[in-house]
């Protein structure tokens, strides 16, 4: 976990591409389920998340995923892709495409102290 707050928490999920995980603290089903104001931070939060894989590693494209299936509570997964990345363009979950290669990124810790800067710019705190 890098970031959490009273209603949210983010992971990061392991992986060749930088992914970032939001869960919602109280276990919601669906979405619906979520009072007003909590969807309203999801999307809030998403969309931060978007922005800064965007700012920081210049993906090719975000890809914004809510399943639920195994885990069936509400999360969503923000990926940066590259085109370059062992699964483009298939999903995450989808047949890889090519070898591994290495992507040449920033750390994802880096990321972190780019995410918390970004943070306090918004006036949001951790």
């Amino acid at each position: 976990m890098f970031y959490e707050n009273d209603s949210l928490y983010l992971e990061r999920e392991k992986s060749q591409i930088p992914w970032i995980k939001i869960f919602t603290k109280t276990a919601y089903k669906e979405l619906s389920h979520c009072p007003k104001s909590l969807q309203e931070e999801l999307f809030y939060m998403t969309l931060f998340c978007e922005r800064a894989l965007l700012d920081f590693y210049k993906p090719d494209k975000i890809n914004i995923a809510s399943f639920a299936n195994y885990l069936p509570r509400i999360h969503i997964h923000i990926m940066a892709r590259f085109k370059e990345d062992a699964f483009f363009p298939e999903s995450m979950w989808g047949k890889q495409q090519r070898e591994l290669v290495d992507l040449k990124l920033k750390s994802f810790e880096d990321f972190v102290y780019f995410f918390k800067q970004k943070l306090k710019k918004d006036g949001l705190k951790f």
